[in-house]
């Protein structure tokens, strides 16, 4: 995402209990915003938050952030991509329908991967139901990570559109990602600007925050390299960080979401990466330094000052008082934790008790409901 230090979050939009915040640099060709409430955050400090559950989370902060655009002028008419399968996770078609916003038509692509052997050759579209709505918004909603499957559906929908003579008029992304997806975002409007001039660009949706990928095994020795979303070199939401440092357990969660597909239609799956990743730490609790791991999370170690604090999570722009007590949250967390004499087994144990718990009621709630 090119210089970090220049970036800050900048409050921009409020309604319904949403908080909304823009991404300011100054060479930003596109809009990026953090969209923040109480559901996203509990949707993404909770792996015990699934099926439909998930999609009623994102809905609130989707629905205010469309009505916002719709009031900008932004957009006026959709066709809805989906990404499958992560694409149905988000409530697009509802959010529009909400506020009145005329959707089109509904496309889908099934971009999976192709291997060779046990590597990974590259991905192929295996399903596509592509309508072409002219000078219209494509609107997305799917987790980033790496970005390539991102990059080739778009690339994919964008070839079809000028083969049939046709344009799109800008692309809206609703994501629980990371900053490659800035990164390839700014990218591919200079190269649509190539060919559709009058191509408005990208506006990019965040919940909660930009978050980064781990590029190896962590701390832990466990992490998902490119894969699992971590705090560190990210920039969060302060509602959201308030919350999850409000209480003991969910900054040690495996990453900020677990595969979201199979969270939604999978819970088998689900249940599955999230016990072997607690029984993971658990095994290896002896081996983690908890005040390593935090620094870690963090991206930073503490004592930190609090000029240097505002500074590394691109808060300059924000309320100082209010940043000040959220600094002071922060502090009182770790020093709490590393005076404790803590370690990750007695948070796993609790947590994995805590999750299957949850998972049995919610097995016992749809069994009911049969």
């Amino acid at each position: 995402m090119g210089d970090y230090s220049k970036l800050q979050l900048v409050p921009q939009y409020a309604a319904d209990g949403m908080e909304c915040y823009k991404l300011i640099r100054g060479d930003f060709t596109n809009q990026y915003y953090v969209a923040t409430d109480e559901n996203t955050r509990r949707l993404l400090n909770y792996p015990e938050v699934v099926g439909f559950e998930v999609y009623k989370c994102l809905l609130p902060s989707t629905a205010a952030m469309m009505r916002y655009f719709r009031e900008q002028g932004y957009i006026t008419s959709v066709n809805i991509l989906s990404i499958l399968r992560g694409a149905l996770n988000y409530p697009m078609e509802e959010a529009c329908y909400r506020n009145q916003i005329p959707v089109h038509d509904i496309s889908f692509l099934s971009s999976e991967r192709v291997f060779s052997g046990d590597e990974i050759a590259g991905l192929e579209i295996k399903y596509s139901k592509l309508a072409m709505v002219p000078d219209s918004t494509l609107l997305i909603g799917d987790i980033i990570a790496t970005g390539e499957t991102l990059v080739h559906c778009l690339k994919y929908v964008t070839d079809h559109y000028r083969r049939h003579g046709a344009r799109l008029r800008n692309i809206i992304i609703f994501t629980i990602g990371g900053a490659k997806g800035i990164e390839i975002m700014e990218q591919l409007t200079e190269e649509i600007r190539g060919f559709w001039p009058e191509f408005e660009g990208f506006i990019g949706v965040y919940y909660d925050g930009v978050f980064n990928t781990y590029q190896d095994r962590g701390v832990c020795g466990i992490q998902v390299p490119d894969v699992d979303f971590a705090w560190f070199d990210g920039i969060l939401a302060p509602e959201y960080r308030a919350q999850t440092l409000s209480q003991q357990n969910p900054l040690f969660e495996k990453c900020i979401i677990y595969d979201g597909g199979a969270r939604r239609y999978e819970i088998a799956d689900h249940i599955k990466e999230v016990s072997e990743y607690w029984e993971g730490i658990r095994d290896r609790a002896d081996q983690i330094d908890i005040r390593a791991l935090m620094t870690e999370r963090m991206g930073y170690a503490h004592p930190i000052s609090f000029d240097d604090w505002r500074t590394k999570n691109h808060y300059r722009e924000m309320d100082v008082v209010r940043m000040k007590r959220l600094y002071e949250l922060e502090k009182e967390y770790v020093e709490t934790i590393a005076e404790s004499g803590l370690t990750m087994y007695p948070i796993a144990r609790q947590r994995l008790k805590e999750f299957t718990l949850a998972m049995s009621g919610y097995a016992a709630a749809m069994k009911g409901m049969m």
